[in-house]
């Protein structure tokens, strides 16, 4: 036993894998869904790859070898739960009235959020840059968990990754003709799902139309902030199912009640998904300022196409933590 310990230690001291956790994250992030699950995959991941080191007798590389064994891991957890969506694929938009929120989903599987700076999008090219934040997009992610895990982590790998059909191959030890045939299936599949709000490219961040974002949130300034957002804008809150489509709905169902409640909020910039986010914090009961919830901004064509406010309710509560953030604010 002692020799065997002492075999796996010699042989995980070759290897470096520390390196690879941040792309092995963006790559279990888009299997899954979900930041937490990602996380979780790339731990279990790297367990694994310190157990078997011994076993490792380098026909592949490092990286190609570490990407099977995410990509097995990532397959068996995705058994373990239903399809991952967002509110938009559950039903039509609602009216801008604070009735229609329900009650929180605790039983449903959202897609969540990543930080970015997790993930790998530091390519060099600004194209393949830009292409690197589409392809961890709340909507792209979500698109992707209507396909099956293999031809999901098939699509990601040759489409999104770039990796040869020989080398995906090798991956599932399967043929080329196999690995085309899956790709094609899964690209058919995405092709027929309905397009959703505002599928055009994301801007490069607008660092005034985010100040004045900012500015117009934390004073509560409701007609100065539905200015800055598309006409056909899009909000949605998870847990929550209900979602809002329309600058003007927007605007309306902000100056409802509870959602009012949000007034005198603090924003503190972070990035998530590729895009600018904000944890916004409410005035606390007790003074100061509580999580309420993580904004991810999408902004195209100079104007804010979508609002996701993830609210700190139920397993989203984990989200602030995840992010570094803190719990309370000082006033």
């Amino acid at each position: 036993m002692v020799g065997h310990v002492a075999e796996q230690a010699a042989g995980t001291a070759t290897l470096d894998l520390e390196p690879f956790r941040r792309e092995l994250t963006g790559y279990c992030y888009r299997m899954l869904g979900s930041g937490f699950e990602a996380e979780d995959a790339v731990q279990e991941t790297m367990v694994l790859a310190w157990r078997h080191a011994a076993d490792f007798e380098g026909r592949s590389s490092v990286r190609s070898w570490l990407y099977r064994i995410a990509t097995n891991v990532c397959i068996d957890m995705s058994r373990q739960v239903q399809r991952r969506a967002r509110p938009m694929e559950l039903g039509p938009s609602s009216p801008p009235d604070e009735r229609n929120i329900g009650q929180p989903r605790a039983e449903f599987p959202w897609v969540t959020p990543v930080q970015s700076s997790r993930i790998d999008l530091d390519a060099g090219d600004p194209a393949e840059h830009a292409e690197q934040r589409e392809s961890v997009r709340l909507a792209f992610v979500t698109a992707l968990q209507h396909l099956p895990a293999r031809q999901r982590a098939t699509l990601i790998l040759r489409d999104v990754l770039r990796w040869p059909a020989a080398e995906t191959a090798d991956l599932f030890d399967t043929t080329v003709a196999a690995v085309n045939s899956a790709l094609q299936r899964a690209r058919s599949t995405l092709s027929a799902l309905p397009r959703g709000p505002h599928p055009g490219p994301l801007d490069e961040v607008d660092t005034d139309l985010l100040k004045r974002y900012v500015d117009a949130f934390e004073r509560y300034d409701i007609e100065a902030l539905v200015r800055l957002l598309h006409d056909d804008a899009v909000q949605s809150m998870p847990p929550f199912a209900m979602w809002l489509q329309g600058a003007w709905n927007i605007g309306e169902f902000m100056l409802q009640p509870a959602p009012s409640t949000c007034r005198g909020s603090r924003l503190i910039a972070v990035e998530a998904n590729g895009c600018p986010a904000f944890a916004q914090y409410k005035p606390g009961p007790s003074g100061g300022f509580q999580p309420w919830a993580l904004q991810i901004v999408e902004v195209v064509d100079g104007r804010i196409a979508e609002l996701s406010f993830f609210l700190h309710l139920l397993e989203l509560e984990a989200l602030f933590p995840s992010f570094g953030l803190p719990l309370h604010l000082d006033g």
